[in-house]
């Protein structure tokens, strides 16, 4: 990236810590920060426009295509990534419902289609499959593992509704 001269540092919280970067240029978008500031992997480069989903992450838990945001219009917030929406040992319920289902076949949607379920059920744990399948119609996957993606996520919505009314 190309430094930005005198520019107060950059402060964000991401996956629950506090940021602070030092020359972020202008024209930098969040996607590009996250994976070549802070080495966050888990958002992908697909589209470079917003239309595919494989770079959403949550901004203030809201589902946000992270290719098209400018870095600096994030500045304060809070940003959850796929490493920060639960870890090995302790997935989130759709992490862990995607792996049981075997949801993944290439895994480069996966990132989007995970991060774009998580927000959809925290707003909505009783989603259908209408709610869900629209929910998700942005997101693009090309290997066709659509019906394994839409079987976990509703797994996901049932465990999440079984963990809020056990």
């Amino acid at each position: 990236m190309t430094a930005s001269c005198g520019a107060e540092p950059l402060r964000l919280l991401v996956n629950g810590r506090a940021q602070s970067i030092e020359d972020v240029p202008r024209e930098a978008t969040l996607l590009h920060l996250l994976r070549n500031d802070l080495g966050l992997n888990g958002p992908k480069y697909g589209c470079g426009l917003g239309q595919c989903g494989a770079c959403t992450v949550h901004v203030d838990g809201v589902a946000a295509r992270s290719c098209v945001i400018p870095a600096h219009g994030v500045a304060g917030r809070a940003i959850t990534t796929l490493e920060g929406l639960g870890s090995r040992g302790s997935w989130h319920p759709v992490q862990a419902a995607f792996e049981e289902a075997q949801a993944a076949q290439c895994g480069y949607c996966l990132n989007g289609m995970v991060m774009q379920a998580a927000a959809l059920l925290a707003r909505h744990p009783q989603a259908s499959e209408q709610r869900i399948r629209a929910e998700l119609s942005g997101n693009l996957c090309r290997c066709g593992t659509h019906i394994e993606i839409l079987d976990a996520v509703q797994l996901a919505a049932v465990r999440m509704r079984e963990e809020l009314n056990p």
